[in-house]
């Protein structure tokens, strides 16, 4: 083919069906979107995957960036004034909350975008996903008992380990040695970026290994059952990240929504909110920040796969932390650094030899 000229390098905006517009650049064309669109086609500007990888990511950081000053200003805030102070503590309605602002946001999301377009995954497999989700978050909590906070974070920094075991034992997914180097660098340098020994509490816990480590072991186990469930979701019926946070959101909505009515949460949650009545905007706004989160999380899913949705997940804590510590001037440790190489190195690494995992053939 001859080469192209400078004028078809140019972006243009040309008129896609039915009266829509969409912003084309006749000379970008993503390798891994040729062989579907033909070389040398033009593409519209979303199909280039370093670009659409880019918006999932930024989208990620920023929404669960203000998603945690949210989460800890309502979570730890003190109501109230003088000896009457109260602390906010009926965390599982704030979740059911965010979950049906989130199922609300994926619906409208639904109507507006999609249409009509049929949704063909099975509700097992929601359903799945919803209670293995809730059950590696409320491990991951509840292990906070029993083991100190470093631990649960070694724990933590680890979920993109096990999704891509499970990947590989369960779905037959193959990936190139270079990915599983890029996915330890990655999260070893998290993990010693984000360690932080208790200096109070320096003497060592008798037990070698306790229950504590069982329910970290455990939320690891769920999170990676519930990268395989979106795995075989997205390759299977080609779920969208619309319909998949509409319907996940759905099934935990349901779940802990008859906890806190069972409990009687709820009406001691409307009672907080009637003698604080400030406290709702915050909690309005936090469950619309993680809406949009949970739609960039989605799309990740359905575009990149669980596994590289657990790294970016795990890398946005890493870069919040890390940008903290730049624009405050905070200190940082020799393990930090040896950490802050280690992410940027993986990174690197994945974005360069990191392809997309193929099932075994038989």
């Amino acid at each position: 083919a001859p080469p192209l000229s400078p004028k078809s390098r140019d972006v243009g905006v040309r008129g896609a069906g039915s009266g829509a517009v969409s912003l084309t650049i006749p000379g970008l064309v993503d390798n891994s979107m040729a062989a579907g669109k033909g070389a040398g086609k033009p593409v519209s500007l979303w199909d280039n995957m370093r670009i659409r990888f880019m918006v999932c990511f930024l989208g990620v950081f920023v929404c669960y960036f203000y998603y945690g000053i949210l989460q800890e200003t309502i979570t730890r805030g003190e109501y109230g004034q003088g000896d009457k102070k109260e602390k906010f503590r009926f965390a599982r309605t704030l979740v059911c909350i965010q979950c049906i602002i989130s199922a609300l946001f994926a619906k409208i999301l639904i109507q507006f975008f999609e249409g009509s377009k049929p949704d063909h995954t099975k509700n097992w497999l929601y359903g799945l996903c919803s209670l293995s989700y809730l059950g590696a978050m409320v491990s991951s909590n509840s292990a906070l008992q029993y083991v100190n906070y470093p631990t649960q974070v070694l724990g933590k920094s680890c979920k993109p380990i096990p999704v891509m075991i499970l990947g590989v034992t369960i779905l037959r997914k193959r990936y190139p040695l270079a990915k599983y180097l890029c996915v330890l660098l990655i999260v070893g340098g998290v993990a010693l970026f984000l360690y932080k020994p208790n200096k109070s509490s320096a003497v060592a816990d008798d037990h070698v290994f306790g229950f504590g480590e069982i329910l970290l072991l455990i939320s690891l186990t769920l999170d990676g059952l519930t990268g395989v469930a979106q795995d075989h979701m997205r390759s299977r019926f080609q779920t969208t990240a619309n319909h998949m946070m509409l319907n996940i959101n759905l099934w935990s909505m349901l779940v802990l929504g008859l906890i806190v009515l069972t409990t009687g949460e709820v009406s001691d949650f409307l009672s907080f909110t009637e003698r604080y009545p400030s406290i709702i905007y915050n909690i309005l706004l936090f469950g619309v920040t993680s809406a949009l989160g949970q739609t960039f999380i989605f799309m990740t899913v359905v575009n990149f796969g669980p596994l590289t949705c657990s790294i970016v997940t795990t890398t946005r804590k890493f870069f919040t932390i890390l940008g903290s510590v730049l624009l405050f001037g905070n200190v940082m440790s020799s393990m930090q650094w040896v950490g802050t190489v280690l992410v940027f190195l993986g990174l690197g690494l994945d974005a360069k030899f990191g392809k997309t995992p193929k099932k075994t053939t038989h």
